[in-house]
This record gives C-alpha cells, sequence and structure tokens, in this order.
C-alpha cells in the first residue's frame, strides 16, 4: 500500500506493511482499571500528537532503530500493561481501562523523504504530520481505539502509516530509513496519564532500549488517590468551567498554526516590561506575552471578559505528596479573568502579575474540588470561549528522552490543540536554526489575525523593524 504527501515545502511518497502486535514480553494480568475522577474528564478526552526526531550515530550504524524500540515497547509494558488495553465506559461516563494485554500495532514502512529536507528549524507545526502521524480513521474516539499511536519513521528512504485497525492498545508504525536518522510520532490519549506521566514513561521504554531489564522508577497507578468525595462537594472557585456565551460567530475556515521561539535575548527582553522588583517566573513571562498578544490579534471587545487557563501540576502539593511514579493526570488549570481592554491597556506586569497569581490558588484542595465537580457536573469541558489554555512541558525536556541515538533534536508536541481544543498551547523547550536554545510554542488563529499576532509580539520583543516575527517558524499549517 502507498500513500503521497505534500506540502509548499516537501513531498515523499509512503509504503507501508501490514501491521503486527507487539504485546508484553510476559503475560500481564488481565484487570478492569478506573480512571480517576481527573483523568476522565471531557477535557481530556483527545489525542494528542507528540514528536522525536533523532539523527543518525555512528555508534549505532549496526542497530536496526525498528528492532530495538518494537523489542524495548514490549519489555515496557510489561510495566506499564495498561497501555496495551482499551479504554471502556461505565454509567455516568466514568471510563476505566480494560488491560487485555493485547498489545502494540507495529508497521514498518518505507519513505523516499530526508531528514535533511525538513530544514534546519525542527519546529511545529511540521509539514505533512498526517504522513508522520496517520490519522486512522474511527482512532479520534477515545473508547475501544487505542491509548497510544505510535509510528516510527527512519530518515532517507522511508516513512510510515498506520492501517485502519483500531481494536488495540497501542499502535506503532516504523519505516525504516537508510541514512540511520528516524522520527517518532506519537499519539497520546490524554486520559492515561500527564506530561510528567507521558516523559516518565517514555523513560521507562528509552531505557529498556538502552539495556535496562526494569524501569529506574516503577510505574504507580493509584488513580483511587484522585477520586471525587463522597458526597462530592465544590470548595473553589472554579473560573475555569465558566459557562460563557459566544458573543461572534466562531468559525475554523481559514485557520493557520505557526509556532515562535523564545531565546534568553526574547525573555530578556520581556523582563524589561516589568519592573525590577516584581517577581515572576520565565512562565509568567510568556504566558502573560501570548495572552496579551493573542487578544490583541482576535481584536476582542474592550469590555469582554477573557480568561487564561494555566495548567499547574499538583503532585507536590499533596500532603503527603503523590507517590514517585504516580503516572496519572495530576493536574488543574486555574483560571485568570479579566477584560480585553484591562489586559491590553495596562502595563505588562499587569497580566503578568495576574497569572503568577492563579497559579498559586493550585492545591490539594483545589484539585480534590475539580474531581468533585467532574462528577456533580457530568465530567464538563473548561470553558472556550475567549479562552486559552496553557501547558508547560519545558521543564520536563523530553529531548532527553534517549533510546541508544543520544539526544533528540526534538522532543515535544507536533502542533497545538486542534478541533475543539484550537485554544490549547503548549510549551515546549526546543533549539532554533541558529542551535540557540529556549522555549518554543505552536498557536492557531484565523490568518488575518495570525499576522496581527506577528506584529505584536515583534513590538514587544523590541523587534520594530522585522516584518516577519524574528523567531517564529515559517512552516505554516492551514486547518
Amino acid at each position: 500500500m502507498a500513500a503521497s504527501s505534500s506540502s509548499s515545502s516537501l513531498n515523499f511518497t509512503v509504503r507501508r506493511c501490514q501491521p503486527q502486535l507487539v504485546p508484553p514480553a510476559i503475560p500481564t494480568p488481565h484487570a478492569f482499571k478506573p480512571l480517576s475522577d481527573i483523568d476522565d474528564q471531557d477535557g481530556l478526552r483527545f489525542h494528542t500528537p507528540m514528536i522525536q526526531i533523532y539523527k543518525k550515530q555512528a555508534s549505532m550504524v549496526e542497530k536496526d532503530p525498528v528492532q530495538v524500540i518494537r523489542q524495548a515497547l514490549s519489555q515496557t509494558l510489561v510495566f506499564y500493561y495498561p497501555f496495551a488495553g482499551r479504554l471502556i465506559e461505565g454509567p455516568n461516563r466514568k471510563l476505566m481501562v480494560d488491560c487485555t494485554g493485547e498489545g502494540a500495532m507495529f508497521v514498518e514502512a518505507d519513505a523516499d523523504v530526508t531528514l535533511h529536507q525538513f530544514g534546519d528549524s525542527l519546529q511545529p507545526p511540521f509539514p505533512c504530520f498526517h504522513e508522520l502521524l496517520y490519522d486512522v480513521p474511527g482512532t479520534q474516539q477515545i473508547t475501544n481505539t487505542p491509548l497510544l499511536l505510535v509510528q516510527l519513521t527512519l530518515e532517507k528512504v522511508s516513512g510510515s502509516k498506520m492501517l485502519e485497525l483500531v481494536e488495540y492498545g497501542i499502535k506503532m508504525q516504523v519505516t525504516r530509513l537508510q541514512c540511520g536518522a528516524f522520527i517518532l510520532a506519537i499519539g497520546l490519549n490524554h486520559t492515561i496519564c500527564d506530561a510528567p506521566g507521558y516523559k516518565q514513561f517514555m523513560s521507562a521504554w528509552a531505557e529498556m532500549a538502552r539495556g535496562a531489564t526494569k524501569p529506574s522508577i516503577a510505574p504507580v497507578w493509584r488513580r483511587d488517590l484522585l477520586i471525587a468525595r463522597d458526597p462530592p462537594r465544590i470548595t473553589c472557585n472554579h473560573r475555569e468551567f465558566d459557562q460563557v456565551q459566544h458573543t461572534l460567530p466562531s468559525s475554523d475556515e481559514n485557520l493557520v498554526q505557526r509556532s515562535f521561539f523564545f531565546g534568553p535575548l526574547d525573555i530578556a527582553a520581556l523582563r524589561r516590561l516589568i519592573p525590577q522588583h516584581q517577581h515572576c517566573t520565565t512562565f509568567d513571562l510568556i504566558t502573560a506575552c501570548l495572552w496579551r498578544c493573542r487578544t490583541k490579534a482576535l481584536q476582542i471587545e474592550t469590555d469582554e471578559d477573557v480568561s487564561m487557563m494555566c495548567i499547574v501540576n499538583g503532585r507536590g502539593r499533596f500532603n503527603p505528596p503523590l507517590p514517585v511514579g504516580y503516572y496519572g493526570n495530576a493536574f488543574a488549570y486555574p483560571a485568570t479573568v479579566t477584560t480585553a481592554g484591562k489586559l491590553c491597556r495596562k502595563p505588562f506586569g499587569y497580566a503578568v502579575e495576574l497569572i503568577n497569581k492563579v497559579k498559586g490558588e493550585m492545591t490539594e484542595e483545589y484539585l480534590q474540588s475539580v474531581a468533585d465537580l467532574m462528577v456533580m457536573k457530568g465530567r464538563c469541558l473548561f470553558t472556550t470561549v475567549r479562552s486559552c489554555i496553557v501547558s508547560s512541558l519545558a521543564r520536563f525536556n523530553l529531548r532527553e528522552v534517549d533510546f541508544g541515538w543520544g539526544e533528540a533534536v526534538y522532543g515535544g508536541v507536533a502542533q497545538a490543540g486542534a478541533g475543539r481544543f484550537l485554544g490549547v498551547s503548549y510549551f515546549c523547550s526546543a533549539k532554533n536554526g541558529k542551535g540557540e536554545e529556549g522555549i518554543i510554542f505552536p498557536i492557531w488563529l484565523p490568518a488575518e489575525a495570525m499576522e496581527r499576532f506577528a506584529e505584536e509580539f515583534n513590538l514587544m520583543l523590541g523587534n520594530k523593524n522585522q516584518p516577519q516575527t524574528r523567531s517564529a517558524t515559517f512552516i505554516m499549517s492551514t486547518l
């Protein structure tokens, strides 16, 4: 079977083989494992596209990435056996994992493309990503479909695409490339784990590939630690779940995606916009910049409320803390709300202060209140009206995941949120085309708004004479 792919910057043809199943290396328990009431909320019922890109390593020339990674996955599934199962939904939309142990779908394929053709600046959105992680019909559903979709594309004569089989807990596709570089693309069902849990799983997988017999951190399920109380009770103010009325028609037409990169000089430029005594983190600065530029770009009326939701890890905010090795979702996204007029007209320090303050609302009680709210309000979705949600993966540095070929050239999300989650943006550690270390985030916006966003971005960073965003990638994806 073959498929062709093309974009304004890249063309390649994919030829794929029949799939193989990769079960756990030894039999694993067959059990039904309920997810927590944080795991199965509506806002996490989607697949996050992730990508790892590795160059050829001379020391690994005798090793076949296909065989190494496939065998390591089989060994890793012994410890993370829920990933080899399927989600099922019970009464009141409660999700649980049926640990069937059926294993991974693994497909080898060839494509006439090289890593070099992707350009010097490997940043999302990646051209022809649908060829790197094929959207198998039916797999965007949450139940009775894979928890993890995996495609391995190796550089120079390979790419890969997964077949239309949806009954297994993990899908993997491998494409063997002659030059030795490879791309590992993954569609992660967010209900099974969060960013720290994903990094833990990937690190265990990589350890197995490098010869370990067990993960250095033992996985801990314990989803019962984050279930609703009996009776449930909402004890905190959750603006992130406000029911907000649309005031303007929304459309997915003419949307484009672009990535923006912050290097050390860019962060320093933002810090100069706030008082010296004001405490903040790099996350606060970048989030406030994104929020303000996005609000101006969308030309929201000055009296309209706008919200920014910041994902905050709750692992260390419990007493005692959640167990080391817990890989379930353990975060909340408290919202800060202001008017578009105040956000855009007040000094930049105002937005930074709002971001910094809202993160402090995250406590053990806050997360427990979210779990209770999910049960009381039908696992509702966060507000998507005039809102944005930001998650930082930079501190987990997914480029460190080493299957034996060294650090990844890029490791993180493959694109910003999609579908009903277009307002979701992820911060990842990355290098720009000059090799400069920094943080990158991709966003979706209507085409005209994207141009305004780039202009506002340049103004905030002091790039007044730049016709295009200095730090933005120029790969553009349309929706």
